[in-house]
């Protein structure tokens, strides 16, 4: 990988001085698992076409000025259409367990050096502001996973909360959700809602978090002292953008070590100071390629290489080829 500020052997030495680790990763960890990034360019956000949603010039405007809005509470709470026309092949990729005969989408390298954490009892914590579901399938116990934003992996009523049986939701968005990435050759040409099994209200979505709406409660009971409680904290494939979540980089100790791992640099509006290289470490690449190289120093290839079969087919040949 390219490294920019903070060597990985730094970085590395961080993590073997330390027995308590809490990571917070973003949508950039994923992306070797074929779930297009959010908010990189020639993401999800950035690559938006209001003009394909079913959606009135008022809301299309609305998602021009800002692309978050069509996954925002003020748009989807009158008009659920755009949220899952937008979501349409990610929603059945994650959900749909009928399609192919296995999981359209598998954990990455940079999952599955979490797990090596967990595996050397290491890890503490894991905040996940993906919705993807890819941590749980590590093997991770969930109760050292919080997802932040919600998850893609249960389907529910946004206004009262009934589940909707997954399979059922999968057929609903078939028959009634537009394909506006021509995809699916079977797909409706217009949108139509899909409705509440209990309240009949046209809100059935994945159980992820709205703009506009509240983070799960375990992240507000667990943060402060999950980030005080710890010596490394690794950032991984996100853009720090996102509040509350971001904010955990500024409530470490100030002993902990912050190592970050992304594309391009974040977080010094946060605080984060990779000049001195005593505290925050900058690794800049590709999640992957910088993971393999931090397992590399560590020593913990062959631990990584005992889940190859569960990676990603790009991650797993990253890994078996090196």
């Amino acid at each position: 990988c390219e490294i920019g500020m903070g060597p990985p052997s730094m970085a590395a030495a961080a993590l073997l001085a330390g027995r308590r680790v809490c990571a917070l990763i973003g949508a950039g960890l994923s992306v070797s698992s074929g779930i297009p990034d959010f908010r990189s360019p020639g993401g999800m956000y950035d690559t938006l076409r209001p003009e394909l949603l079913t959606a009135s010039e008022l809301e299309r405007r609305a998602m021009r000025a800002d692309p978050t809005a069509v996954v925002s509470w003020e748009i989807f709470s009158r008009n659920q259409l755009p949220y899952l026309e937008l979501r349409r092949p990610f929603m059945l990729g994650v959900l749909d367990k009928e399609e192919k005969g296995k999981d359209t989408y598998k954990p990455t390298l940079g999952h599955f050096f979490f797990r090596v954490c967990h595996d050397k009892g290491l890890l503490k914590r894991l905040y996940t502001q993906n919705i993807d579901g890819l941590d749980y399938k590590t093997g991770i116990p969930n109760d050292k996973i919080i997802s932040v934003h919600g998850s893609l992996g249960r389907v529910e009523c946004e206004g009262c909360k009934t589940p909707y049986p997954s399979e059922k939701f999968c057929s609903e968005v078939r028959e009634k959700i537009k394909d506006i990435y021509n995809i699916d050759e079977h797909a409706p040409k217009e949108s139509r809602p899909i409705e509440c099994l209990s309240c009949g209200k046209p809100l059935v979505k994945p159980a992820t978090v709205l703009y506009g709406r509240n983070l799960p409660p375990e992240f507000w009971e667990r943060k402060d002292e999950d980030m005080q409680d710890l010596d490394v904290l690794i950032v991984a494939g996100t853009s720090l953008a996102v509040q509350p979540a971001a904010s955990l980089v500024t409530l470490t100790n100030k002993r902990s070590a912050r190592i970050v791992v992304n594309k391009e640099e974040v977080g010094r509006g946060l605080g984060l100071n990779y000049e001195k290289n005593d505290r925050d470490f900058f690794l800049q690449g590709e999640t992957d390629r910088v993971f393999l190289d931090l397992a590399d120093q560590l020593n913990w290839k062959e631990d990584l290489k005992k889940y190859a079969n569960l990676m990603a087919d790009s991650s797993a040949a990253l890994l078996l080829s090196s």
